[in-house]
């Protein structure tokens, strides 16, 4: 297995872009880029990674072709056979289910790098021109989660969390679908509204689906009808916030403020900064090819908040009074490692101690890798060190999920 790799570059620049397009001078003039995209700019998932690649080129000045409304099917093997013959040196997908057809495409395509978001199979695949790439959001999702506990205490209990009752403590979520990745973003916002407010619980439930608005609306009032005092979601339609701001519900969003759709009731977002990520790849890519070597790419990719790739937006103007200085602290506390945010010291599974036993990956994604790796060494559980990916699927104490959809 290719060493996996943890981002050193830092983000910079600034602008916006569309289509075909280049950018005069530059570090990678003579580097074209494709995008896929599994929506387009009205999905704030896609849209995250779009205004991205606009800041990437602005400061490295490539040529950029976008491709969106992508299915997670043979479209996404045409799309990137299409973006090689239209002279792509470097393509990027945004998508989970677009890798195998990523990989297939970098089995044709030996002298084009394929970078995919959100996998898992890299390392199994082992190719020199195929890499997954994620970053550590669970740190950002908890800091949310911190904010979103910050307002339950300052709204229900005086400012003090413990005093908050389990009634006003009921959390929900709006998820996509019911593995991995969804389950260690909700898990990991979970503790953190639940180490300001302990009584705090939480219910999950499923759409099926990336992108559908009326289901994630739908969802949002089911939970706001059940009692939920604040709402999150993993999906990536507006309609959970403007349920939350339709019912005055307290809202925490993902991959951008949606501060336009609830402003009484928008907290904070976080999200992943995939610019470094960009940078890494077309920047590696010139040198290589500037060197005369063969470009290629490492297996797993993670990004951080320390190095920038994870963010959190300032906390808005309807977050509890001293909601910035705490997460500025507990950022710090994140960073330098004295704090991780899987502890097991904070959270039982089926009312025990977590264990290598009852905390190891249930995919089978995992399995081979997890008969090996030991998650829990050190006390907490090693998300995304092993593999770029997120790995927590475990169904802890405290949350409740209304459905599941894989």
């Amino acid at each position: 297995m290719k060493k996996l790799h943890v981002l050193s570059l830092l983000a910079l620049g600034a602008a916006a872009v569309g289509g075909l397009v280049g950018c005069s001078g530059g570090k990678a003039a003579d580097v074209t880029v494709g995008l896929i995209c599994l929506h387009g700019e009205n999905s704030t998932y896609d849209k995250n990674f779009i205004d991205a690649m606009k800041l990437a080129q602005k400061n490295l000045g490539f040529k950029l072709v976008v491709k969106e409304n992508v299915p997670e099917g043979t479209e996404c093997y045409d799309t990137a056979s299409s973006l090689v013959e239209q002279g792509c040196n470097v393509i990027f997908a945004d998508s989970f289910g677009h890798e195998a057809y990523m990989i297939k495409a970098a089995k044709q395509y030996k002298n084009v790098l394929f970078a995919h978001a959100t996998g898992t199979t890299a390392a199994d695949e082992n190719l020199d021109n195929f890499g997954d790439a994620f970053a550590s959001i669970y740190e950002g999702r908890y800091l949310a989660g911190v904010a979103g506990g910050l307002k339950l205490a300052e709204k229900y209990g005086a400012g003090d969390g413990a005093k908050v009752s389990a009634a006003d403590a009921k959390v929900g979520y709006v998820g996509a679908y019911t593995y991995a990745e969804v389950m260690s973003g909700y898990t990991s916002f979970f503790l953190g509204v639940r180490s300001v407010v302990p009584a705090a619980t939480m219910s999950v439930k499923f759409t099926g689906s990336w992108y559908d608005e009326n289901a994630e609306r739908a969802i949002a009032n089911e939970l706001i009808a059940d009692g939920c005092k604040l709402i999150s979601q993993h999906a990536d339609s507006h309609g959970a916030p403007t349920a939350c701001e339709a019912q005055k519900v307290f809202n925490v969003s993902y991959n951008g403020s949606t501060l336009d759709d609830g402003p009484n009731t928008y907290l904070i977002s976080s999200r992943i900064n995939w610019q470094p990520y960009y940078e890494h790849v077309i920047l590696g890519y010139k040198e290589a090819k500037d060197a005369a070597k063969t470009p290629t790419l490492e297996n797993d990719w993670v990004g951080t908040l320390k190095n920038g790739a994870v963010e959190i937006d300032a906390a808005s103007k309807n977050c509890a009074e001293g909601t910035q200085a705490k997460l500025n602290e507990i950022k710090a506390k994140l960073e330098n490692g004295t704090l991780h945010v899987f502890d097991t010291s904070k959270f039982t599974v089926g009312g025990e101690t977590p264990s290598e036993e009852n905390c190891r990956p249930g995919s089978a994604t995992w399995a081979g890798l997890a008969e090996d790796a030991k998650f829990l060494e050190g006390g907490y559980y090693h998300e995304s060190e092993f593999r770029s990916a997120p790995s927590f699927d475990v169904e802890i104490d405290g949350i409740t999920l209304k459905n599941r959809l894989y």
